[in-house]
C-alpha cells in the first residue's frame, strides 16, 4: 500500500514521542500490505473500525486512534488524523 500523509505521522510523533513506535509499527506493517479488502485488512488489523472507505486503528493499547482512508482498487491510505485518548488533541 502506498501511504500518504506521512507528514501527519511525523508531526503526531514528534508531539507524542511515546507512540511513535506503535505509529512506527503500523507504517511498516501498512506499507507492505497489499490489502484487496476490508476484510482482508482486518484479518491483520482485527479491532480496526471500518465504516465504507474509513479505518480507525486503535494504536498502543488504545491510548491513540489513527483515522486514514484505504482506496484498496488503488493500493492508497489516505492519512486523515491521529489523535491521543479519544479525541484530546488533534494532528
Amino acid at each position: 500500500m502506498h501511504i500518504l500523509g506521512k507528514k501527519r505521522l511525523r508531526e503526531f510523533c514528534q508531539l507524542h514521542a511515546d507512540g511513535s513506535n506503535a505509529i512506527y509499527n503500523w507504517y511498516r506493517v501498512a506499507s507492505k500490505a497489499s490489502w484487496q479488502s476490508a476484510a482482508e485488512m482486518q484479518s491483520t488489523y482485527p479491532k480496526a473500525e471500518v465504516l465504507d472507505h474509513q479505518v480507525t486503528f486503535t494504536i498502543k493499547e488504545s491510548q491513540y486512534r489513527l483515522t486514514v482512508d484505504i482506496f484498496y482498487p488503488t493500493q492508497r491510505i489516505y492519512v486523515k488524523q491521529v489523535l491521543r485518548n479519544r479525541n484530546e488533541s488533534r494532528v
